[in-house]
């Protein structure tokens, strides 16, 4: 009888960039919904706290394929030049449940994650989006730039972080000819289109005034209940879109706590699958929200991509 790793297929992140760019990544996450996934389906993750840290347990099925992502969320990292959250994903046959590939997790949650709000951006942002505002200087705002350059014709850039140094590093790592990039400031948000919100924040990161009624805010930096990196005035005053209401009311602390206060009704809220498939019309007339979690599924949807 063959050994379980006779066969196992294994993809460093150089080679699962190489087999998956963000358009490729777009694409599969917007397939996935098209084709008529539900993520109410999805099974929930697991989060474990431990001692420096959390361990997370992302299981996932979409069609042919099961998945299994363990991740790990060290907040003490990015002193120790480490990154914040890395991770392992395998990637399974959904009928013998025989693993099929072994792919870099930390690789595959730095272009899930920007697939999704561009995903769900394509459809909701402006036709004509051209200036971004990124918090967060971090792997996940320069990803995030490249996903908003591929649905958008972006052609100004503001990075806002607490360190001067990191800042200048990520104005670095996506300038490009034609591209004006540079650091920002909160006042920025006023001239945005798009927003992109990937801190550590634990209180909301600029006033919700700042935001113009045709502008969409993306919000990814927490899965925790007591977090928000935005106000709960501007998501009473927007379309908050989510992963699922199920997600958003456990683990999203941006709409968990607007709730609370008074400022967004519960059944107001939006799910992804419903922009993207059309079901949902997109709100014109007032700033679109996106606050997501991360779900096993949309890792899952990438690493198809990725062996299929």
């Amino acid at each position: 009888m063959p050994g379980i790793f006779d066969g196992l297929r294994l993809l460093d992140h150089e080679q699962l960039a190489g087999r998956v760019g963000i358009d490729a990544a777009i694409r599969a996450i917007q397939t996935a919904l098209r084709d008529g996934f539900d993520p109410d389906d999805d099974p929930a993750r697991s989060i474990v706290d431990v001692r420096h840290g959390q361990l997370l347990l992302m299981p996932a099925e979409l069609g042919a394929y099961a998945g299994q992502k363990l991740a790990t969320v060290a907040p003490g990292n990015p002193a120790r030049g480490l990154e914040r959250i890395q991770a392992i994903y395998i990637v399974l046959d959904a009928v013998t449940l025989t693993p099929l590939a072994l792919l870099d997790g930390t690789e595959l949650t730095s272009i899930r994650t920007p697939a999704v709000s561009a995903a769900v951006l394509d459809v909701a942002a402006a036709d004509d989006a051209g200036s971004l505002v990124v918090f967060g200087t971090g792997p996940q705002g320069i990803r995030h730039v490249a996903a908003m350059r591929a649905i958008r014709p972006i052609e100004r850039v503001r990075f806002i972080g607490r360190d001067d140094d990191r800042t200048r590093r990520a104005v670095e790592a996506v300038s490009a000819p034609g591209l004006d990039v540079a650091h920002g400031t909160a006042d920025d948000v006023a001239d945005a289109d798009i927003i992109v919100c990937a801190t550590t924040a634990q209180e909301p990161l600029f006033p919700h005034e700042l935001v113009r009624n045709h502008a969409a805010v993306v919000a990814i930096g927490s899965h925790e209940a007591d977090r928000r990196e935005l106000d709960g005035e501007l998501l009473g005053r927007s379309q908050v879109i989510v992963e699922t209401e199920r997600v958003a009311r456990t683990e999203a602390g941006d709409v968990i706590l607007a709730i609370a206060e008074g400022r967004l009704r519960p059944d107001a809220l939006v799910s992804m699958a419903a922009i993207i498939d059309g079901s949902a019309s997109v709100a014109t007339d007032r700033p679109r929200v996106l606050k997501t979690c991360g779900m096993g599924w949309q890792d899952l949807a990438v690493a198809r991509a990725a062996v299929a």
